[in-house]
């Protein structure tokens, strides 16, 4: 069988591919999907893949695929580690590290201002995939970039350097790298004016990065033979999908709610209303990352945030036994109930962490409102994708709960927003789809996420 469009998805523990037809008509298909368990611990994610190709051959009843192109996401080597350095947290710092999560990156060190000893000492023990250096409106401080560029040279970590600051020190940092093993990426500022983000050029760049330098996962040089099209970080591409609907369809924000973490993306101008009395400017498009809210292997923690006493009178069972029993994908009624409860207090949890808030100043001219942080009062749209919340019965309804927590001062979806689900758990492999085929992959999402329906 012969299939236009074939798009792997490289998980840490899942390895799934999803068939796309007539990619070039009006009506672009999905035929099906496979998967197989990611086989890094064999040393060659190629195994999984090729299992999870054969497995889709199994269930389209057919001897063999054929297929034009193979795209792929990937966070088969443990995400896409970074550090981030920049001048002022609140500022250039926020500003960069805005880019990398936007980008499907893991942020392992934030650091402001000079680079310390410490700093230095936890950097070389992370041993980042990408180093991001920022610091400096344009034309404005110069040394603090210049410094930090300085002390990471000489720790040839043999990881590529992005550089997003002042404008000025470009020539600068390309001088202090330029006979360093390194591949150096010198972009746009990404806070090129007071109160001014400018974090897509950085975030597209550290995309290109990941595909040109990070195929570090066992096999993954295989797997670059086999895939013809881009190779993007599997939160990266999350974001891709929901940019490209925002286009069409107006503000949303989607909850990738998964085994490990639970990733909130907003893509959103905000309210003119609030947009007023922001104190800081937020991006468009934001991503957090709540490492601490996955529902298989972060599922204690969610435990102790809800309280067993608590969880064991909401579902009337034994909470020590459901755990002993917890399995990645839950099968039984009791099991199904129990990952429900997790995925509802990650989705509220990441959603108070990702939202911004009001708050009130008060000073020689009396009390005055300001807004700080992202603004998602405006959406019109929640979405849910990830295992928990595209394959529980429940997922929907958790995703509608959102919209009766409405809490003072708290800039939250309102209750007009429209509830969707990626019910064919495509969102993924659709941004990286949008790529070469951005007609196509709005297609299908709408088609996935059912939006002439409601």
């Amino acid at each position: 069988m012969k299939i236009n469009v074939l798009v792997a998805e490289i998980g840490s523990t899942t390895t799934v591919v999803n068939g796309f037809q007539d990619i070039f008509t009006s009506c672009p298909k999905f035929i099906g999907q496979g998967q197989a368990p990611t086989s890094v611990a064999e040393g060659d994610v190629n195994i999984g893949l090729k299992a999870a190709v054969d497995d889709l051959t199994k269930r389209l009843g057919v001897t063999s695929i054929k297929y034009d192109e193979m795209l792929a996401t990937s966070s088969a080597a443990g995400g896409l580690k970074m550090t981030v350095h920049g001048l002022v947290h609140d500022m250039t710092v926020r500003a960069a590290k805005e880019a990398a999560l936007g980008a499907g990156a893991i942020i392992h060190q934030i650091t402001a201002g000079r680079i310390k000893r410490t700093d230095i000492k936890r950097l070389k023990e992370i041993q980042p995939n990408i180093i991001l250096i920022a610091g400096g409106v344009d034309y404005g401080e110069r040394d603090t970039a210049i410094y930090n560029a300085e002390r990471i040279a000489e720790l040839d970590l043999n990881a590529p350097v992005i550089y997003a600051g002042n404008i000025e020190n470009q020539e600068e940092i390309k001088e202090i790298f330029a006979e360093k093993a390194v591949k150096l990426y010198c972009v746009e500022n990404v806070y090129p004016k007071i109160d001014q983000l400018n974090i897509e050029p950085t975030r597209k760049v550290i995309q290109d990065v990941f595909e040109e330098h990070i195929i570090h996962a066992p096999g993954m040089l295989k797997v670059r033979e086999m895939v013809n099209g881009p190779i993007i970080p599997t939160p990266g591409a999350v974001m891709e999908a929901s940019k490209l609907l925002m286009e069409e369809i107006g503000g949303l924000i989607t909850f990738d709610v998964g085994g490990a973490t639970t990733d909130l993306h907003s893509v959103t101008e905000g309210s003119e209303e609030i947009n007023r009395i922001l104190i800081s400017p937020e991006p468009v498009a934001k991503r957090t990352v709540e490492g601490d809210l996955g529902v298989y292997v972060n599922m204690e923690n969610i435990v102790d945030r809800i309280g067993k006493d608590l969880l064991g009178k909401k579902l009337s069972k034994d909470i020590d036994l459901l755990i002993k029993e917890h399995t990645p994908i839950p099968k039984t009624p009791q099991q199904i109930e129990f990952v429900e409860a997790l995925t509802q207090e990650a989705v509220l949890t990441a959603l108070e962490r990702h939202a911004g808030k009001l708050r009130f100043l008060y000073g020689a001219g009396g009390k005055t409102k300001v807004a700080e942080g992202k603004d998602l009062s405006s959406v019109k749209y929640i979405i849910g994708t990830g295992g928990a919340l595209t394959r529980l019965p429940k997922g929907k309804a958790i995703l509608s709960s959102i919209k009766e927590k409405s809490l003072i001062n708290m800039l939250y979806p309102n209750n007009e927003a429209t509830v969707l689900i990626d019910n064919n758990y495509i969102m993924a492999s659709l941004g990286v789809l949008s790529k070469p085929h951005p007609e196509a992959a709005l297609y299908l999402l709408r088609e996935s996420l059912r939006i002439d329906e409601e």
